[in-house]
């Protein structure tokens, strides 16, 4: 198994332990952040504050978002014309200079996000990124063979469907609207949230969801 399906197919090992290279980061971090207090360039109320924000942030809030577009036309279109209003309508605060954009998926095009500079992502929606979408390989698999990085996934595209790429930046963040799976008509909007995950959001996957069959 090569090197690069390695550094995909572990994306969702939550549990795996941070690299050492990770753990020199925070380390760093933490240092940057205590010589920040004792300048009195911070205090350790607005670190507290900033942490707490950022911990309120996850990708449940992607979520609803999702399944009240689902379910309310007029929503869905507030959320495609304008995604921090239609957040705010549900309580997510995503204010700030920073613009969020969300792309729907359709039987024609699947949006697939990425940023190949850094990690550029709507942190203020859906929290902190995974670390497979800040690592090279992703960056540059996205980019170049964007069906062959959804394929480590397990998602498969069919030739008819375009694979359209987003590439976020410092001042645009994306999230994708996915399509609502067939068979999910009796359900409530909880119960619809609950089926999208956050590589539905990032676009590596879709919503998948099977009837029980009874009889």
């Amino acid at each position: 198994m090569s090197e690069a399906h390695h550094d995909l197919e572990g994306h969702d090992h939550e549990g795996v332990k941070p690299s050492a290279e990770a753990g020199r980061h925070a380390a760093r971090i933490r240092a940057i952040e205590v010589l920040l207090v004792e300048k009195g360039v911070l205090t350790e109320e607005d670190v507290r504050r900033q942490i707490e924000y950022m911990e309120a942030r996850s990708p449940a809030n992607g979520a609803k978002l999702v399944a009240r577009a689902w379910v309310d036309p007029g929503f869905k279109a507030r959320l495609l014309s304008d995604t921090k209003a239609a957040a705010l309508e549900l309580g997510i605060d995503a204010s700030g200079p920073v613009e969020f954009v969300t792309v729907e998926n359709t039987p024609e095009v699947h949006n697939l996000i990425v940023c190949t500079l850094c990690s550029c992502y709507p942190r203020a929606i859906l929290g902190r990124p995974p670390d497979w979408y800040k690592s090279f390989n992703y960056r540059s698999r996205a980019v170049n063979e964007p069906r062959a990085a959804m394929r480590e996934f397990g998602l498969e595209m069919g030739d008819d469907v375009e694979v359209a790429v987003h590439d976020s930046s410092a001042d645009v963040r994306y999230l994708v609207l996915p399509m609502r799976p067939p068979g999910t008509e009796g359900m409530s909007e909880e119960e619809l949230a609950g089926l999208v995950t956050r590589d539905c959001l990032i676009g590596v996957s879709v919503p998948r969801f099977e009837a029980v069959r009874t009889g």
